[in-house]
């Protein structure tokens, strides 16, 4: 029998992302923030989330794509973590896809550095890459309370 796994896709700077369908709590239109004073640069602000304030970390930062363009507003895609929910600011939500785990392929070893450790992997689709994030990686970062 053949193990299927399925994302929610998203995208940053043009390229496709997904998370599992499992982490995702929800997916908001674009909230108003509270800066943080002194946070790391990835942490763009707060968002009061029915009375839960919830961190949201900009992905296109985190990830070391370019910023966002003026006047463009991030959607926050919502995870369920150990420490509570954390909302990832993506440029666009694409679909939940489904995908053969025998799809799956690491990551090259000609990507160095830290973006390694932020992508788990990647499938390759009929239009185009799906890269996973590592969210539990993505999520630690010099500041953040989990950082080791």
């Amino acid at each position: 029998m053949i193990k299927k796994q399925q994302f929610c896709t998203f995208f940053i700077d043009g390229f496709f992302y997904g998370v599992e369908v499992g982490k995702v709590q929800e997916v908001l239109r674009p909230q108003e923030m509270t800066p943080v004073p002194l946070a790391p640069a990835v942490v763009m602000g707060l968002i009061n989330l029915r009375g839960q304030i919830v961190p949201a970390i900009d992905l296109r930062r985190r990830l070391g794509r370019s910023e966002r363009p003026e006047g463009e507003q991030p959607i926050n895609v919502v995870l369920r973590t150990d420490h509570g929910p954390v909302s990832l600011l993506v440029d666009e939500v694409g679909d939940v896809v489904e995908v053969e785990e025998g799809d799956f392929e690491r990551p090259p070893e000609t990507l160095q550095g830290e973006i390694r450790t932020l992508i788990r992997g990647a499938y390759k689709r009929s239009d185009r890459l799906l890269l996973i994030l590592e969210t539990e990686n993505a999520l630690r970062f010099p500041g953040s309370q989990d950082a080791h």
